[in-house]
């Protein structure tokens, strides 16, 4: 991908989102981003569209066996949480001395 047409997103590893789309949409709940994927549009949330793969028998799992694991899912799907709020915000970015900040449109408190 070139780094002129790099897509911007406001949501980081780390951050408290809420899902408001899909299968395991809940706006009341927080949770927490695992990776973001720029490249393909896509994100990975604790707890969030779980999927079961089937594991063959190797030298790190020998008995091999069912997992349950987060699937990434489009990043258009979930919104960063607003604690003060308590839900999910839109963002606007503020270029400071130090870069850019982003800041709640509901509370206009600062997102660390």
């Amino acid at each position: 991908m070139k780094q002129r047409f790099k897509p911007k997103f406001n949501i980081k590893k780390g951050d408290n989102v809420v899902v408001i789309a899909g299968d395991d949409k809940d706006r009341t709940t927080p949770r927490k981003v695992l990776s973001v994927i720029i490249a393909e549009g896509r994100i990975v949330v604790e707890g969030v569209n779980m999927i079961t793969k089937h594991l063959k028998p190797n030298a790190q799992n020998p008995q091999g066996g069912i997992i349950k694991e987060e699937a990434p899912f489009a990043i258009s799907n979930v919104m960063l949480w607003d604690a003060k709020s308590k839900g999910g915000t839109r963002v606007s970015r503020t270029r400071t001395e130090t870069g850019f900040s982003r800041i709640s449109k509901k509370s206009g408190e600062v997102i660390k």
